[in-house]
């Protein structure tokens, strides 16, 4: 998997140290990917995205085409823009990323650390928010009720579990998803000076 995702045994690129060999925060901040996160990510996700692609596809393919087309505009550009630009994982080398959210999706644009802007952040709830209320439509016109109480149910478990393993060890402080601690982020600070010289004038470093 060492082609796949960067090196576990190499710092990031933003870190100052030479090993990560004690790292004092290296088992509350997931700064290193593999195949296991990733397929944990799809396996939450997955479920969501075929039940609500089921119901589009009643509806007709050019729906569905409409949906497919929100999907990959919204997750392989406008979120990498707003969201993943900021996060110490987007300064690595290579054309794509390699994480558990977006891996494949391409850095196309320059790495921009600290914290999101209130306008980045509407476009990331508002781009989000349309991609999955979106099957809920068709849902209603296909009076398919259970499926979409089945939709709902999965896509609220795939946000709390995801909340509760992957966000509150995410690196990317810049999500408003983030729950990791402002000790824990203070620690990452020490070692990631150009992160923490991007934050020393946002206030607003929630826990």
């Amino acid at each position: 998997m060492s082609k796949l995702f960067i090196d576990p045994k190499q710092p990031l690129l933003t870190c100052k140290a030479q090993s990560c060999e004690g790292c004092p925060v290296g088992e509350d901040v997931v700064c290193h990917f593999n195949g296991s996160q990733l397929i944990h990510f799809l396996f939450f996700m997955m479920p969501a995205f075929l039940l609500g692609g089921r119901a589009i596809f009643l509806s007709g393919i050019p729906m569905l085409l409409i949906w497919i087309g929100l999907i990959v505009g919204y997750f392989l550009f406008t979120e990498i823009r707003v969201m993943c630009s900021h996060c110490p994982h987007y300064a690595e080398e290579g054309a794509s990323l390699q994480c558990w959210a977006n891996y494949g999706a391409s850095r196309l644009w320059k790495y921009r650390p600290g914290p999101m802007s209130i306008t980045e952040k509407i476009i990331f709830f508002a781009g989000l928010a349309l991609v999955m209320l979106f099957p809920m439509v068709f849902f209603i016109i296909n009076t398919m009720w259970f499926d979409m109480i089945l939709y709902i149910m999965i896509v609220t478990a795939a946000y709390l579990t995801m909340r509760n393993l992957m966000c509150n060890h995410c690196m990317n402080f810049a999500c408003p998803l983030n729950i990791v601690s402002k000790d824990v982020r203070e620690k990452f600070f020490e070692r990631n000076p150009v992160v923490a010289e991007a934050w020393q004038s946002d206030i607003d470093i929630s826990e």
